[in-house]
């Protein structure tokens, strides 16, 4: 009866949504606690589960892929292979969504996906509230290809082996996960033309694709542009571009310093044939030429890709602003100048819209400082309360550079990551927990960077429910819940009863979390089951299914929240289209599932 009383009330405020789902699920577990129910082990040993540290691992490594521009180089392989196809371009953007949906996880897919769909309806002319919706879509349905496509997923395979039926194995929820995908995907081709609204939206995500060009072009950085090959016999050989002394040739700044083997900036000593990218008057930068024994490379080629030289998979541009109070308010700086370690230098600087006339000027309030760096170091500096960051360096390159640094490694990992999962060789958890600390080690992500990857949210939600599930099991409570499921839907078979457990998981599933809806689910499918005397596999596929399908509201899950704004949607337009997708998995659940889980 306590336990009882205690799943009711949490569901209440779970819909009732003006308390965070986490709090109520740790009180929930305390209250339980103190009761009696549970002690004091099992009240805390969520937050201890091999579940949460597999969840929390997962996230890091989905962190990893998306900081280092994965979904951003498959976005511009789709958008340039695709043209402007409408209908090739929908069902690419609907696969690589599904796919990335597969390897990183819903919530970071829809995330890095959101993005590029913005570039398409802009591209094409298509209404972004005709795209966003399916993107969504295909995110809560390619969530069942793989075992990382979801946190459900993981609790349900989890779930099957705890009670001694075996885990759902990585590549097998693409049994399932297949024909759902594609089964939407033929309803969003056909059906969503004319059930999704056709509407502008007033909150697209700013399309950052183009940033460095931009810059370049704000800050008139080509004006005045020369390249500058350096010879054997140059003085400049073997010296830091901080140690450069350009006093003698008044009005000529130091823009770059590109590798002569890489092609891009760098920081090492000058080096014969390193290009050294000046600005200045012509007349001036040829005596700096000729005295310093550099060559005048002179290609229109160059000159039109500064924006790619400068802004590249290991650098990048960023622009700030000096706000009031700030410790810089007064300091003297000039285009070309290096910060005190030499990582950042200042390319331009602009007062009220307009280049500052003089090359040296004191900083006031308002001023806009053009810097460029390497990645790691505009992450360091442009955290410093003393400017502010008109667009983050972080956002900017997930939207902007493909494959940036660590792009190769991370790929790596996450192969390691599935070959550990689908062979079984280490548990899983510690096949996560390996794989994500191997992204710290590698230098893939920073620690902040893993801080900021794990949902803590989902974490803390997870880990205060599990005690509500040992509860709802030890108590007899879920066995009860089966008794009368059965009494209900029994008389039709096990189907019916998988049936009935997928409906009421997708029931919950629209007002609670995805998350939620399973982790109370779960017991009692699997308790439904022994009573049946069937297995519990495919019950728990049918949860699984249901409570991912939160396709009828756009606040059932945070994948519909990020596209709600871009699309310009209303409550109301979620049901039409994402009745159709939920009768579709209702049909692969009770339908194909049992074909291979058999009961």
């Amino acid at each position: 009866m306590i336990t009882s009383l205690v799943v009711v009330t949490m569901m209440v405020l779970f819909i009732w949504n003006k308390l965070p789902a986490a709090i109520v699920a740790v009180f929930s577990s305390l209250v339980l606690y103190f009761t009696g129910v549970l002690n004091a082990h099992d009240t805390l040993a969520g937050f201890g589960d091999s579940l949460v540290v597999f969840i929390a691992a997962l996230l890091v490594i989905g962190t990893g892929l998306e900081a280092t521009g994965v979904g951003t180089w498959a976005g511009q392989l789709l958008i340039r292979y695709a043209g402007t196809n409408k209908t090739l371009l929908l069902v690419s953007l609907l696969l690589l969504s599904a796919l990335f949906t597969a390897l990183i996880g819903m919530n970071g897919a829809v995330v890095t996906m959101v993005p590029i769909a913005v570039v398409i309806a802009a591209r094409t002319d298509i209404a972004p509230s005709q795209i966003m919706m399916p993107v969504s879509i295909a995110c809560l349905t390619g969530a069942k290809l793989t075992l990382l496509g979801s946190p459900v997923n993981v609790i349900a395979s989890n779930a099957g082996e705890l009670a001694g039926a075996g885990p759902i194995r990585f590549f097998e929820w693409a049994i399932v996960g297949v024909p759902l995908f594609a089964g939407a995907m033929v309803i969003i081709l056909i059906f969503g033309p004319h059930l999704l609204p056709k509407r502008r939206s007033g909150s697209l995500p700013v399309d950052l694709s183009g940033h460095a060009h931009t810059l370049v072009e704000q800050y008139r950085i080509k004006d005045d542009m020369h390249h500058l090959r350096v010879r054997a016999s140059s003085p400049y050989v073997g010296m830091s571009r901080t140690d450069i002394d350009l006093t003698s040739y008044p009005g000529v700044s130091i823009v770059s310093l590109v590798d002569a083997e890489g092609g891009e900036p760098t920081q090492k000593p000058v080096a014969e044939g390193d290009l050294l990218l000046v600005r200045g008057d012509a007349q001036t930068v040829g005596k700096l030429a000729r005295d310093m024994h550099l060559a005048i490379r002179k290609s229109n080629a160059e000159d039109d890709n500064i924006a790619d030289t400068l802004f590249n998979r290991s650098s990048g541009l960023a622009e700030i602003v000096v706000p009031p109070r700030s410790a810089l308010i007064g300091q003297t700086v000039f285009p070309g100048m290096a910060t005190h370690n030499g990582d950042l230098i200042i390319l331009g600087i602009q007062r009220g819209g307009y280049d500052v006339e003089s090359n040296i000027t004191q900083l006031r309030i308002g001023d806009h400082l053009l810097l460029q760096g390497t990645w790691e170091a505009l992450d360091k500096h442009l955290s410093d309360p003393q400017v502010l960051v008109v667009d983050s360096p972080e956002v900017v390159r997930r939207q902007a550079v493909a494959l940036s640094r660590g792009a190769y490694e991370a790929i790596g990992i996450l192969i390691l990551l599935v070959v550990l999962l689908t062979t079984n060789a280490v548990p899983p958890a510690i096949a996560a927990v390996l794989c994500a600390g191997a992204m710290v080690v590698m230098r893939v992500i920073t620690l902040p960077q893993l801080y900021r990857g794990v949902d803590w949210n989902t974490c803390i939600l997870i880990g205060g429910l599990i005690p509500m599930a040992t509860a709802m099991t030890n108590t007899g409570l879920a066995g009860l819940i089966g008794d009368h499921v059965i009494q209900l839907v029994g008389a039709g078979g096990p189907r019916a009863v998988l049936a009935g457990l997928f409906v009421v998981s997708t029931a919950l599933t629209q007002v609670i979390s995805n998350t939620s809806a399973a982790l109370v689910m779960i017991p009692i499918a699997v308790a439904t089951a022994g009573e049946l005397s069937v297995s519990p596999l495919p019950l728990l596929i049918a949860v699984a299914m249901g409570s991912g399908a939160a396709h009828l509201t756009p606040m059932s899950t945070p994948v519909n929240l990020v596209t709600y704004g871009p699309g310009a949607y209303e409550f109301g337009d979620y049901w039409k289209l994402g009745m159709m997708v939920l009768l579709w998995s209702l049909v692969v659940a009770v339908f194909i599932a049992p074909l291979y889980w058999r009961f």
